[in-house]
């Protein structure tokens, strides 16, 4: 077992997860949290208790990817292989999946939520990554999801068929995982430049979900696109929508009424939109992405000047979709579509800690010591972000 040695931190200057702090400030660190935080430089202190000192221009908690597929390696964009590492034995896919999570602390994210896969290989991952030392993010779990029959979701949930079945499905993943992931609806035809399918359960069965799995402790995130779907869980009170596309004024106003947060997750079609040629899109399709990424972004723009709670996750394993570098694509997404950088840095470290009951959201006095050190301020261009120059994990050097 690694040991969490005590040592300091000087950085010129920092985010905490919620405000930016512009002056030199030096973090104690002890037992793998934050024993104390003052500003200026530890120096002869630091010296004379014998404490090693890590200098970084600038120093933030870890990201955190609201929204993943740990066992889906996103860099493939042919179909033919992406299909063959569906088909691979469970040791391979499990290795794949600690590769993944590698990556997103190569990429500064100390978090993620998986968002399912059918082998429960996730649950896997979040037990190895509680080792100390492990160099594995932290992996909130939402195990096997659950899907209508015979619908789309097949690499990452169970099918129920009945409210029977709902209800104690939702009882025993409750149990198993940290949350409940609903899948509501397919994907979006993006030659047809919707979603054409019906939701794959109506008003009454997602609520039996939602309160059967709120009486477990527990709350469900629900992938969903379209109008149809987007009602139903807003009403519902799902705990989150995760990707959200052709989002309205009216649902963002029955999402904040039932607090419901929002995970857009622009980053699988982004890919799709940059990089049309693996699956030979025409000119037509190219145009019905483009659309949809500009009503997202005023959408996005609108729920954060609303005060809809919005998770930033990347839906990373999907075609194009890189484990931890999608988290840079992600972050522009959100100030192209005209948030701030605080909002933005919030979404992807405070905000979602909050939203998931972490005990402490940002750096600060008892807080583990889960940072990463940079060479630059965000604020001179989130491409800072790209590649961390150190980082620790409950206290412990990472390698990058």
């Amino acid at each position: 077992m690694t040991k969490c040695k005590a040592f300091a931190v000087v950085a010129d200057g920092w985010f905490d997860g919620e405000v930016f702090h512009r002056q030199r400030t030096s973090l104690r660190i002890a037992g793998g949290v934050i024993e104390d935080i003052q500003p200026g430089d530890f120096g002869v202190e630091a010296k004379q208790a014998d404490l090693a000192v890590a200098r970084v221009p600038f120093l933030m908690p870890g990201l955190v990817d609201a929204h993943v597929h740990l066992f889906l390696d996103g860099g493939p964009t042919d179909l033919a292989v992406r299909s063959a590492h569906l088909k691979k034995a469970l040791d391979e896919l499990t290795e794949a999946a600690r590769q993944s999570a590698r990556a997103s602390v190569a990429a500064g994210v100390s978090l993620v939520r998986d968002a399912g896969d059918k082998h429960g290989i996730n649950n896997a991952i979040r037990a190895e990554a509680k080792e100390p030392g492990s160099g594995l993010p932290q992996v909130r779990s939402g195990g096997i999801g659950i899907r209508a029959p015979k619908r789309y979701g097949a690499f990452m949930a169970t099918e129920v068929a009945d409210q029977d079945t709902i209800r104690k499905t939702t009882v025993r993943l409750a149990h198993e995982n940290d949350e409940v992931k609903l899948i509501l609806t397919g994907i979006i035809d993006f030659e047809a430049g919707a979603v054409t399918d019906e939701p794959q359960f109506n008003l009454d069965d997602v609520r039996l979900v939602v309160e059967t799995a709120r009486a477990e402790g527990r709350s469900v995130f629900a992938h969903c696109s379209g109008l149809k779907g987007l009602q139903i869980a807003a009403a519902a009170g799902v705990g989150s929508i995760e990707h959200g596309f052709f989002m309205t004024r009216g649902v963002l106003e029955t999402m904040l009424k039932n607090d419901v947060a929002w995970s857009p997750t622009f980053s699988p079609v982004h890919a799709q939109w940059a990089n049309p040629a693996p699956m030979n899109w025409s000119e037509q399709t190219i145009g019905n992405l483009a659309r949809i990424l500009d009503s997202h972004a005023a959408h996005l723009k609108l729920a954060h000047e609303m005060g809809v709670t919005l998770l930033l996750g990347t839906d990373a394993g999907s075609m194009g979709v890189e484990h931890g570098k999608a988290m840079l694509t992600e972050m522009r997404c959100y100030l192209d579509a005209g948030l701030p950088l605080e909002a933005v840095l919030r979404s992807a470290t405070s905000v979602a800690r909050q939203r998931f009951g972490e005990a402490y959201a940002r750096l600060e006095k008892g807080a583990a010591f889960d940072a990463f050190g940079y060479a630059r301020d965000p604020a001179e261009g989130i491409e800072a972000l790209a590649r961390p120059l150190a980082g620790w994990l409950g206290g412990i050097p990472v390698s990058l």
